[in-house]
């Protein structure tokens, strides 16, 4: 790199420490000019209240507007900012949230378990079948269980996204009444379309189970408490979309392209740290 444009870096990166400082003094400077009217919850200008003539209190204003036209770059790094701020209140909270409520998300004695049922990490996923992200995300989970042989998952029914979402969701959680979840969590979450209880039982004749016993299953107290259950859970947690993952006390919402490897990072940290809940 040449002189000029270390140089330049330099006087680049001087100015962006020192543009959020005035920035922040401008916008303190606007905000003044500005009180909130109690009766209609509305910012009204006020500069002559705030200590202002109309003339300074015009003056600040172009000032503000001046500058964020020249650099309007740090409105880039106030957002930034934002966004790292919120991140971090959404990590704390979800901390908070999973050590509150491990039990019933890790070790819940009737869980929906695949791959390792002894795996020394576990990873939670609430989804629904008639879920487009889910579905996609599906490719993930399958490698990550197929190459790392340690990792215990643990499914959580949540079907919300349409009302046709529960007949298989329950039909899902009847066949692990016959060992057989698994098998049909993948049958399922593999059907392109909207999945109903038609096509749902049809993956389950597919897979030879006892279809009488099925029906019977999906229909019982027990499966309707475990779906009231995981909402419940799901709503404490804040969770209100599909798929969301949790790897200790990490959250993951949605289903990144590379959904595998952002799982097996979470995973390899918490082998090096230590999970004693998952």
């Amino acid at each position: 790199m040449s002189s000029d444009n270390i140089s330049q870096t330099t006087t680049r990166a001087k100015a962006g420490r020192l543009a959020p400082t005035l920035l922040g003094a401008l916008v303190v400077a606007l905000a003044a000019l500005y009180v909130l009217e109690p009766s209609t919850g509305s910012a009204e200008r006020k500069g002559a209240a705030a200590g202002f003539t109309e003339e300074q209190t015009r003056s600040i204003e172009q000032v503000v507007k001046s500058y964020l036209i020249e650099h309007p770059e740090i409105l880039i790094e106030v957002q930034g900012a934002l966004e790292a701020k919120m991140a971090k209140e959404e990590a704390e909270k979800t901390k908070a949230m999973v050590a509150a409520n491990a039990k019933e998300l890790y070790r819940k004695p009737d869980d929906s378990v695949a791959g390792n049922p002894n795996g020394d990490i576990t990873v939670v996923e609430f989804f629904d079948y008639n879920c487009g992200y889910c579905k996609r995300g599906f490719g993930g989970v399958a490698k990550l269980l197929e190459t790392d042989k340690n990792v215990r998952f643990v499914f959580k029914e949540l079907p919300i996204i349409r009302e046709e979402s529960e007949a298989p969701a329950r039909i899902a959680l009847a066949a692990k009444r016959q060992g057989r979840y698994w098998d049909m969590h993948q049958a399922l979450i593999k059907l392109k379309g909207t999945v109903n209880e038609t096509e749902a039982l049809k993956q389950a004749e597919k897979l030879g189970l006892d279809m009488a016993k099925l029906k019977a299953d999906m229909a019982s107290a027990e499966v309707k408490a475990e779906l009231e259950q995981t909402k419940a859970l799901a709503q404490k947690m804040g969770i209100n979309g599909t798929p969301h993952f949790l790897v200790g006390d990490r959250a993951i919402g949605g289903a990144p392209e590379n959904l595998a490897e952002v799982l097996e990072g979470h995973i390899s940290e918490l082998r090096k740290t230590g999970c004693s809940y998952c």
